[in-house]
């Protein structure tokens, strides 16, 4: 019975891994196009690109120690690519909308329009916000339940998260690494900003999910 258990929570996790992975990285490519498309600058450099989603596996590498819900382990799970891909497109676009509104708030708010030192300021922001909401969703997308109040994560989660997402608001101010990476010091007043961003994505992401388990009666 125990192996049971455990094949079904290897299971479990598992998929939560591949569902966040593919419908972050769905949203993504839509963000990169839209960005090419629009903006006569990078959004993000390729050394940050490749950080960002270094620092983005290394918080997920808890996932194999986290916890499931009672409800998911006690009945078997069947493999389901239309599975994946209901999730990709129902979570994926909301990661881009999210992106084109931090685009919109540097590009016209703050007027980083042109390529010049600003970019720096814009890529920098963009990076911040990526890897919040990117690191900190897991808890939402990890159950169907309420996060933190219905489903707890591991401390594994919590640390892997806080960990990663500290680190990261320290890069621009870290010497050397920041030059390495072309991050700047962000303006106490796009704090709010961010903050704003990342408290409404996971509401967003919250309300996705119940209704999609309306909808689809399923979550992995």
């Amino acid at each position: 019975m125990d192996g049971v258990v455990i094949g079904r929570k290897t299971y479990g996790n598992t998929m939560k891994y591949m569902s966040m992975a593919i419908s972050s990285n769905f949203g993504n490519v839509f963000s990169i196009l839209t960005a090419s498309w629009w903006l006569p600058f990078e959004p993000m450099g390729s050394t940050q690109l490749i950080v960002q989603n270094l620092l983005y596996d290394v918080s997920q590498m808890a996932i194999p120690w986290d916890n499931m819900d009672e409800e998911f382990l006690a009945v078997p799970h069947k493999w389901s690519i239309v599975k994946l891909l209901t999730f990709m497109f129902a979570l994926g676009p909301w990661s881009s909308i999210f992106d084109v509104m931090t685009f919109s708030y540097l590009y016209f708010y703050n007027g980083i329009q042109t390529n010049g030192d600003r970019v720096c300021l814009f890529q920098t922001v963009w990076f911040t916000v990526g890897i919040i909401t990117q690191t900190s969703i897991v808890h939402v997308i990890r159950t169907p339940k309420v996060p933190f109040i219905r489903s707890r994560p591991s401390i594994y989660m919590v640390l892997s998260t806080l960990a990663v997402i500290g680190f990261s608001l320290c890069l621009p101010y870290l010497p050397r690494l920041n030059r390495w990476l072309h991050l700047v010091a962000i303006p106490a007043k796009m704090y709010i900003f961010i903050s704003i961003m990342v408290a409404a994505y996971w509401v967003v992401v919250q309300i996705v999910k119940m209704v999609f388990l309306v909808i689809c009666e399923h979550w992995y």
